[in-house]
């Protein structure tokens, strides 16, 4: 039988199950959906039983595709730097607090003040960030005291999901670097850091390399799933670097990165060695090729477009939407959109900031105000590029995310960034990087990396006189 390693992918809003041969051909592929849970404002939460039912109902109905074909190993991906508390019993104490939960200010500061920012950049490649894991097991500890009490593991949802097919706790290093007590350099948990937060190493699951088998299917879970009993488990990666993984993004080749236009933006660069922003204005985590990353991150980038359409246009579509955008010149007839909707990462690491518009008048039209947006979008990535390019410079990105089905969106990334861009031919995301890494880990080929590179289908490039005058504009005013 032909056979095939599977990719699952756990993210915010479902779960995605991709089947992968070795010459990296997509099989088949299937998803399942589950909610999200904002019991308070700024809070947002998933209960980990819904990720294992999504899980095992997407596992089922790819396993009703495939049919005769044999199925080798399963990698794992997903969302990144949620804490799921476990008790000695390895039950869930509570929800899991997700990456863009924003309750952990004060947890935050706690953390400033007994490790100082240079110390943790150093040692973590970040600073204290609200959405990171470590604030959040600060939080409980602070704010639920008889939870934190009851706390024997703590895991990232991957790595939840990791345990739930296998009964072993184990991470890896492209996930664990997103935490902010990850040792960068000797890649294991930062004792020094969490020691002066009084918290215990024993809290953290052993880490090994993200192609590495972390255990075997349980009797149980093949039974619900139709998987085979025994099947080999990989660690696989976070998100992120599961998607790059996918796309060849890593091993030799340094100089072409990526940017994603989801409801998040991310640029991605990869590096041979960690380089980081002593400011701490992007994130440095680890990568699945053993060498690390930079990722600067907008927090509403396709999620502006989405908060646009749901507020002022919801009987207009996301392709009608940016060809009404390209109505309006370059520089939106003079208005200026700060994205800022759910704070900022890059640069300004600040959950607090908020958006904007500028420069709105009686001669303002729907266009122009589109066209802002998309625009304040890209100026946001650039001002991320701005800080990655000295540590990493880039000659050419591949463009990911539903924002990237937009030409005309691409074109105007392009020419803020003044960086070619290219259109992968197959972008498969996270599920398909997992799946690869479990094809390397189970010796079925050579390199996830040397299997994932991609052709391009269509190219980007930058015409850059276009937009420096409004993006001097855009910096020219703080929200």
């Amino acid at each position: 039988m032909a056979e095939v390693a599977l990719g699952l992918d756990g993210g915010t809003s479902g779960v995605r199950v991709v089947a992968v041969d070795a010459e990296g051909n997509l099989v088949a592929e299937a998803t399942a959906s589950y909610p999200l849970l904002t019991p308070k404002p700024g809070w947002t939460e998933q209960k980990p039983s819904d990720w294992v039912a999504g899980a095992f109902t997407a596992l089922r109905e790819i396993m009703g595709e495939l049919g005769a074909h044999d199925v080798t190993a399963l990698g794992l991906s997903g969302q990144m730097h949620g804490m799921v508390p476990l008790d000695k019993r390895g039950e869930p104490l509570r929800p899991a607090i997700l990456w863009n939960d924003q309750r952990t200010l004060a947890a935050v500061e706690e953390i400033e003040a007994k490790v100082s920012q240079d110390i943790l950049i150093r040692r973590t490649g970040n600073p204290a960030v609200t959405g990171f894991q470590l604030a959040k097991l600060v939080w409980l500890r602070r704010d639920e005291p008889e939870n934190f009490a009851s706390t024997a593991h703590v895991l990232l949802p991957k790595d939840y999901l990791g345990y739930v097919l296998t009964e072993e706790m184990i991470a890896e290093p492209t996930d664990a670097s997103g935490t902010n007590c990850f040792h960068l350099a000797s890649k294991r948990w930062d004792e020094e850091v969490l020691g002066a937060l009084d918290l215990s190493p024993d809290l953290f699951p052993t880490v090994v390399a993200s192609h590495e088998v972390v255990g075997r299917l349980k009797q149980e879970v093949a039974d619900a799933t139709g998987l085979p009993v025994g099947l080999p488990v990989v660690a696989g990666a976070g998100d992120n670097a599961a998607a790059a993984t996918g796309l060849g993004l890593g091993g030799q080749n340094t100089a072409r990165g990526s940017v994603s236009l989801g409801t998040s933006g991310v640029l991605f660069a990869p590096l041979e060695e960690p380089q980081f922003d002593p400011e701490g204005r992007v994130h440095l985590f680890c990568h699945a090729d053993g060498g690390y990353t930079l990722l600067g991150v907008t927090l509403a980038a396709a999620g502006s477009l989405d908060w646009y359409q749901r507020t002022f246009a919801p009987n207009k579509s996301f392709s009608e939407l940016t060809a009404l955008a390209g109505e309006s010149e370059p520089g939106a007839n003079g208005v200026t959109f700060k994205p800022y909707l759910a704070g900022e990462r890059t640069p300004h690491m600040d959950p607090n900031l908020r958006g904007s518009w500028r420069g709105l008048s009686l001669a303002t039209t729907q266009a122009d105000a589109v066209r802002a947006v998309l625009e304040g979008v890209a100026f946001s990535l650039r001002d991320a590029l701005d800080v990655m390019s000295p540590l990493a410079p880039l000659s050419e990105a591949l463009a990911t995310g539903g924002g990237a089905q937009s030409g005309f969106w691409l074109q105007m990334v392009a020419d803020v960034l003044e960086l070619p861009l290219g259109k992968p031919a197959q972008d498969q995301g996270a599920a398909y990087g997992a799946a690869l890494l479990a094809l390397q880990g189970t010796g079925q080929i050579a390199s996830a990396f040397e299997v994932g590179e991609t052709r391009v289908s269509e190219r980007f490039e930058p015409e850059v006189e276009r937009y420096r005058e409004p993006l001097e504009r855009y910096r020219s005013f703080q929200t």
